[in-house]
């Protein structure tokens, strides 16, 4: 299955999620039932067994907190008065999509954590995401309700769903750059993410051949 194909069949289930009312507007006070579960619980749905949740964790981990932590602080604390961002993926990259697919997806807890510190150093968090620009309402809430600082949120039109994602993520940090911004650091988990330039650095959160793409 393609790239492009398994990003749209993860927008097409969380829409679904929403049209069901199970994820709604996703705003604070519509999930406070539901936050123990959000931050605690893993659910793993039968076809992605394959991977270990603990592993996948373990895995994230020694990324950000092993490369791209003190990489960014340093590059922070370097910045020379630049107007500095760094950019993420949503799906397995910020949000736990594939052991928890319907939302509120809790987040990746080392990736919130990074870009906690971003927001608090000045630094621009922004996300660029293949979910449809449809889901704008789900996937903002969800990221808000996971404590998430969003300087600016970026999806695919729903007549673009099954292009190229690649080419759609590289224009849109063009299009951060031409905000004024350096983006100091891009993160994702799947090639499409980070290819095409426009970031000093990049860092590949695990995918596993593409089974959390």
């Amino acid at each position: 299955m393609s790239v492009a194909l398994r990003k749209a069949r993860v927008g097409i289930v969380v829409a679904t999620a929403a049209l069901l009312g199970l994820a709604g507007t996703v705003d604070a006070q519509a999930l406070d039932g539901d936050r123990a579960r959000a931050s605690s619980a893993v659910t793993v749905p039968s076809a992605a067994a394959a991977v270990d949740y603990e592993t996948w964790k373990a895995d994230v981990t020694k990324v950000i907190d092993g490369e791209a932590r003190p990489y960014l602080e340093q590059r922070i604390q370097n910045g020379g008065g630049q107007k500095q961002a760094i950019v993420l993926d949503i799906d397995n990259t910020s949000l736990e999509t594939y052991f928890q697919l319907f939302p509120p997806t809790p987040a990746v807890q080392p990736v919130l954590d990074l870009a906690k510190y971003a927001n608090e150093h000045g630094v621009g968090v922004f996300f660029i995401t293949a979910r449809p620009d449809v889901l704008d309402d789900v996937t903002r809430g969800n990221l808000k309700y996971v404590d998430y600082p969003i300087t600016g949120l970026y999806q695919r039109p729903l007549g673009d769903i099954f292009g190229d994602a690649a080419e759609f993520k590289t224009a849109k940090r063009a299009e951060i750059e031409s905000l004024g911004y350096t983006i100091i650091a891009n993160i994702g988990n799947n090639t499409s993410d980070l290819v095409g330039g426009h970031a000093e650095r990049t860092f590949k959160l695990p995918d596993y051949d593409g089974q959390l793409s």
